[in-house]
């Protein structure tokens, strides 16, 4: 072949997409430099996706010793079929335990040959870049979307966690008292029920939780290695086999900061390999001021709770205005008009005088019974000291004195729990009791009502149930120009149970009655009251 068939073909690979690195390492000269010395990578890969070669970069960035590339599988899928492939396409693949690699490639068949050239650059700290700003617009978006606060910030936690590819991330908020913490967000590590009794034993072997520092202070940390401190410091020995898996290596936690105030902490647990800087912190941060954003949300739907509280307290004494007021004016009618016939020595007949009294009598006792049902309904429900298990009680109580129903309490309670609720979850679940009962009353036509309250575990996470159930008349018929069970105290115990993300259930009874249960979540809380005894790490 002569330098002019030489010089045809030079020309002819030159016009290739992809450089024919298949024959680089064998001409010498300035090909061959080219290819070792490209800041791309290139190599050749044969028909079952195995390197034949690669030049330095190309073995550095697949993480293959350069003297062991022949034979050693490449993370590149080859088209099938005839399909042509996307260009330029790109895949992440694990480079390294803990360290993942995104790179963009073009692929090329050499002619004749069961071989492809392939072309290729490392695009991790781009596509990482386009995660993280997709993530913080989906958590954004799912702040003002989401009505429940668990499952906005246990959304946050997941995107958090597959946007920066961490082992795992916990969100934490403080209660309104600032008394308890509440774990509501959650990714990576599973769910265990004896999770806080373990990090308690942590605490008093000596562990230094890091966390409650980020806590008071409102500024981030970052502990590199901690992961090693965790499995070989035997003060950690209670919690070693739940922090096991996945694998972790450092750890950060980040203020969550509503007004200058902590509001609670953002755990992020990195995977091996993975280098915490001050991208990844402001990703944190970022990621936090959402999950803050969503608590500061939470926060103003309860100040308008406030609101609608007193607004139905108006309610009430409008309702209190209507009845109880119009009846005493009644009664104090029919008594001045007794007393002045009787000033006049005009006394009505005993017949006469018999019904008067009856009607005296009756409206005396309509008064009593809406004045007993009305300051029922403003006193406080569950008030410090007095749990929703005596609360129901008292309700029940006060219920079967005024109407006659036949009433009955069953709790199912064995870790004692209903004592120590949130006093804001106990309040919500008392209401929507209270409103159940207060329907059965008025509409149901009942002799008898029963509520059964139960904490109980399913797959490790407990739940809160409450059922009121009565033998009146049943569910009435559906409104066929609305939505069934629309009114405004059905709409109040629903929202009641959406704070919580939880679910309230209306539905018939056999042979006869209705039957309402609140179904809530219960979240895993520690007293945070003791500085130990916070949460990990």
């Amino acid at each position: 072949m002569g330098l002019d068939d030489e010089g045809r073909r030079d020309r002819e690979g030159a016009r290739d997409e992809v450089p024919d690195a298949a024959r680089a390492p064998e001409r010498g000269g300035w090909e061959a430099e080219a290819v070792a010395h490209s800041p791309d990578a290139l190599a050749v890969v044969d028909a079952d996706g195995r390197f034949v070669r690669a030049n330095p970069a190309a073995a550095a960035l697949c993480g293959v010793a350069a003297g062991a590339v022949p034979g050693c599988p490449s993370p590149f899928p080859l088209p099938t079929g005839g399909e042509p492939l996307p260009h330029p396409a790109v895949v992440e693949f694990e480079a390294a335990p803990g360290v993942r690699r995104a790179l963009a490639y073009a692929l090329r068949q050499v002619p004749g040959q069961e071989r492809w050239v392939v072309s290729f650059r490392d695009v991790t700290a781009s596509r990482l870049r386009e995660r993280r700003l997709a993530a913080v617009a989906t958590a954004a978006a799912g702040v003002a979307a989401r009505r429940s606060l668990k499952s906005t910030l246990e959304a946050l936690a997941q995107e958090l966690a597959r946007a920066d590819s961490l082992a795992g991330v916990q969100i934490l908020t403080a209660s309104s008292g600032g008394d308890r913490l509440h774990v509501i967000g959650l990714a990576g590590f599973g769910r265990a029920p004896d999770f806080f009794d373990m990090l308690l034993r942590c605490r008093d072997l000596g562990a230094h939780l890091a966390m409650l520092d980020v806590l008071r202070s409102g500024e981030a940390q970052v502990v590199p290695h901690r992961y090693e401190t965790t499995m070989t410091d035997p003060a950690w020995e209670p919690l070693r086999e739940h922090l096991m898996h996945p694998r972790w290596d450092a750890f950060a936690s980040v203020p969550l900061l509503v007004g200058g105030q902590t509001v609670g902490v953002l755990n992020a647990f990195f995977a091996p390999g993975q280098v915490v800087g001050e991208e990844e912190m402001e990703f944190l941060r970022a990621m936090a001021q959402q999950a803050a954003v969503a608590v500061d949300h939470a926060e103003l739907l309860e100040r308008e709770r406030d609101v609608a509280r007193r607004e139905e307290r108006q309610k009430l004494a409008r309702d209190l205005h209507d009845s109880v007021v119009q009846q005493v004016f009644s009664i104090m009618m029919q008594s001045g008009s007794l007393g002045v016939l009787a000033r006049r020595g005009l006394v009505p007949d005993a017949a006469r005088l018999a019904v008067v009294a009856d009607e005296l009598s009756s409206a005396a006792e309509d008064v009593l019974a809406d004045l007993r049902s009305t300051v029922h309904e403003l006193r406080p429900a569950v008030s410090p000291g007095r749990g929703l298990e005596a609360a129901v009680s008292s309700l029940l109580d006060t219920t079967a004195a005024r109407t006659g129903l036949r009433v009955a309490l069953e709790v199912d309670d064995p870790g004692a729990e209903l004592g120590a609720l949130d006093p804001v979850l106990a309040e919500d679940v008392y209401r929507v009791v209270a409103e159940a009962v207060h329907n059965t009353v008025k509409h149901a036509g009942a002799a008898a009502l029963s509520v059964a309250l139960a904490v109980h575990a399913d797959a490790g996470r407990r739940h809160l149930t409450a059922e009121v159930r009565d033998d009146g008349s049943g569910l009435p018929a559906p409104d066929p120009d609305g939505p069934p069970s629309s009114g405004f105290g059905m709409t109040a115990m629903r929202e009641r149970a959406e704070r919580w993300d939880g679910a309230l259930h209306v539905r018939a009874q056999q042979p006869a009655g209705t039957a309402v249960r609140l179904e809530l979540p219960l979240l895993t809380t520690v007293a945070v009251a003791d500085p130990a005894a916070r949460v990990l790490p």
